[in-house]
């Protein structure tokens, strides 16, 4: 899988799924992996043990690796794939946004989730940039090696200009422009608990709250702005505009145009 470029989060991610069925084999005392023994698998730790659609494609997908490195037929396999639930993401306000920001002291949390916010960033992009990746002279934000392995630009506003300057100046940031105590780049989750306490201090209790929904609400706020879908797909880094037309659904503009038939009666 390395050979091939896969990112590194779904080489772990394989690998992992997989030990797990090979642990399931051993436990049965199975003399040969194959699909009976995967939809075997697929019941008695998956379905039973609660796990998410998502969770379990991604055993169907990483399992399916090794049999094919194997040299077990794949092709012919008949292993269905559950249908991906399809929600709607949790978007924050301004008013919230804003109220969260106001929340945080630290400078260095301050700056990470602004500009998360404010550039529609998934914080693996956050975390893996460096002080040279933002364009301060067109206002840019260089995103490299991005989700399915493509750079891309996004927007970096005066303000969060700003507030990066003075960070900078504070923390003296060596290679990447967030970096933890041993100086590799700062922890998702340790970003991840930052804004579930700046959330309890500004007392929004909107269930399902994480760094992604930063990324959302960026773009749901664009969208009720009057950008461009097109746009808006650019910069999120989004391969189909059917993903970006997720927004549609979510814009509080877009909903409250809509007249409802009940006032008619």
């Amino acid at each position: 899988m390395q050979e091939k470029r896969l990112a590194a989060s779904t080489v772990n991610t394989y690998h992992a799924v997989t030990a797990l069925f090979l642990q399931y084999l051993q436990l049965k005392q199975a003399a040969n992996p194959d699909v009976l023994w995967l939809q075997r698998f697929n019941h008695d730790y998956i379905l039973k043990g609660g796990h998410s659609i998502s969770y379990q494609n991604q055993c169907i997908n990483g399992i399916k690796k090794y049999f094919a490195f194997k040299n077990l037929e794949v092709e012919s396999m008949n292993i269905e794939r559950p249908r991906k639930e399809k929600r709607l993401p949790v978007v924050l306000s301004k008013e919230e946004i804003k109220k969260i920001f106001e929340a945080i002291h630290n400078l260095k949390h301050r700056a990470l989730l602004s500009l998360i916010y404010s550039a529609g960033l998934r914080i693996g992009e956050a975390l893996a940039l460096r002080p040279q990746d933002i364009d301060r002279h067109r206002m840019l934000i260089h995103i490299k090696m991005a989700k399915g392995k493509k750079d891309r630009y996004t927007l970096l506003s005066a303000n969060i200009l700003q507030l990066l300057e003075t960070y900078y100046r504070t923390y003296k940031p060596k290679i990447y422009l967030f970096e933890g105590q041993d100086g590799g780049p700062y922890s998702a989750s340790s970003a991840q608990q930052v804004l579930k306490k700046a959330m309890r201090k500004a007392s929004i209790l909107k269930q399902g709250i994480t760094l992604h929904s930063l990324r959302h609400s960026f773009a749901t706020h664009l969208l009720e702005g009057g950008t461009d879908i097109r746009y808006i797909q650019s910069l999120l880094g989004h391969n189909s505009p059917n993903t970006t037309m997720i927004y549609t659904h979510v814009s509080e503009k877009s909903l409250k145009n809509i007249k409802n038939p009940f006032d008619d009666l």
